[in-house]
C-alpha cells in the first residue's frame, strides 16, 4: 500500500513508521489517522517485521498535535468535512438529530487519536517511540499505548488540552496515569505546560533521553533488543497479557490466561526449538507465525465495543 502522509520503511526486521507532513511540523489529521492503521495492519500481517517504531520527519516535531487548518471548528467534529471519510455507509451525517438529541454511539463522536491508540494497544508487535521534537496534544497521547518511548534531548510533550478548551483524547486517561501515576497525570493535564525530556524520563514516561543523531539507532537497538532472541509468537502474547492484565479486576485472570498460554505455547514447535537451543547452547530458530499462529483467547481479548 502507497501512504501520502506517512513513510514506511523497514530495517533488518524493524519497521519504521515516520509521520510526513513536515510542512506542518507532522500535525495530525483524519488521514494520517487511516494511514497509520493500514500500516499497522500492514506489519501485524507480516513475519517479517518484528517491531515497529514510530518518529517524525524533521528536525522539529515528532508532532505538533490536531492539523488547526480548520480554525474554530477544529475540535467540532459535527462542522468538519474531512471526518465523512470516518462513516461507514448509511450512517447519518450527524449525530445531532433535528431535535437537538445526540446519539453519542455514532461514529463521528469516536475520536481519531482514540482509534490509533486502541490499534497500537491492539497490535502484536513491539511499539516503541523515537519522540525527536515535540510531542503534543495526540502526538503526546498517541505514544501513551506504545511498549517504550526514547526521546532526543529536545522533545518536548505536551498535554495542552484543558488550554484549548477541550480534554485529554487518545484514551490517555487510561495509560497516562498507569504509566507516571496520578499525581504527574493531574499536573500535566491540569496546567498544560510543555514537558522536557529530562522530567519526562524522570517520572517514567520515557525509558531514555538520546542526542539528535543517535535517536533512530538507539531505538532500532533497543527494538532488536526486545526481540532478536525471543519467539515472536511468544512476544506477541506476552504483550497482550501484560497490557489488558493492567485493567484486570483480581490476579485470578491472569493465572487463567497464564496457563492457557502456557498450555497453548507449549506445545507449539517454538517451546521444543527454545529448550533445546538453550541445551545446545546456539540462538534459536523459531518458526511459528504472528499472522498464523497466534493463539487467540476470547475471553481476555475480545475488546468492549465502543458504543
Amino acid at each position: 500500500m502507497s501512504y501520502d502522509q506517512i513513510r514506511l520503511d523497514r530495517h533488518e526486521g524493524i519497521a519504521v513508521l515516520t509521520l510526513h507532513r513536515p510542512d506542518r511540523m507532522n500535525a495530525f489529521t483524519t488521514q494520517m489517522m487511516q494511514e497509520i492503521v493500514a500500516a499497522l495492519d500492514e506489519c501485524d500481517a507480516d513475519d517479517a517485521v518484528r517491531a515497529v517504531i514510530f518518529t517524525g520527519s524533521g528536525e522539529k516535531a515528532y508532532c505538533a498535535g490536531a492539523d488547526l487548518g480548520e480554525g474554530a471548528a477544529t475540535f467540532d467534529y459535527d462542522k468538519r468535512t474531512d471526518k465523512a471519510a470516518t462513516l461507514p455507509d448509511g450512517i447519518p451525517a450527524s449525530p445531532v438529530a433535528e431535535d437537538g438529541t445526540i446519539d453519542w454511539s455514532h461514529p463521528l463522536i469516536r475520536d481519531s487519536g482514540g482509534r490509533v491508540s486502541m490499534r497500537i494497544f491492539d497490535a502484536k508487535k513491539p511499539v516503541l517511540g523515537a519522540i525527536n521534537g515535540a510531542a503534543v496534544g495526540i502526538g503526546a497521547t498517541m505514544t501513551l499505548s506504545m511498549d517504550a518511548r526514547l526521546a532526543s534531548d529536545t522533545a518536548r510533550y505536551g498535554f495542552v488540552f484543558a488550554r484549548r478548551g477541550i480534554v485529554p483524547e487518545a484514551a490517555s486517561s487510561w495509560f497516562l496515569p498507569r504509566l507516571v501515576g496520578i499525581q504527574t497525570a493531574v499536573d500535566w493535564c491540569f496546567s498544560g505546560r510543555l514537558i522536557p525530556a529530562a522530567e519526562a524520563h524522570e517520572k517514567g514516561l520515557v525509558q531514555s533521553v538520546h542526542a539528535p543523531g543517535e535517536l533512530i539507532d538507539a531505538a532500532i537497538a533497543k527494538a532488536h533488543e526486545m526481540t532478536a532472541d525471543s519467539a515472536p509468537v511468544s512476544v506477541a502474547l506476552t504483550r497482550h497479557m501484560l497490557w489488558r492484565m493492567l485493567g484486570a479486576p483480581h490476579p485470578m485472570s491472569a493465572h487463567r490466561w497464564d496457563s492457557r498460554a502456557i498450555f497453548a505455547r507449549g506445545r507449539s514447535p517454538d517451546a521444543a526449538e527454545g529448550v533445546t537451543s538453550f541445551l545446545e547452547k546456539r540462538a534459536p530458530r523459531f518458526t511459528a507465525s504472528v499472522a498464523k499462529d497466534y493463539p487467540w483467547f476470547e475471553e481476555f481479548e475480545e475488546a468492549p465495543p465502543y458504543r
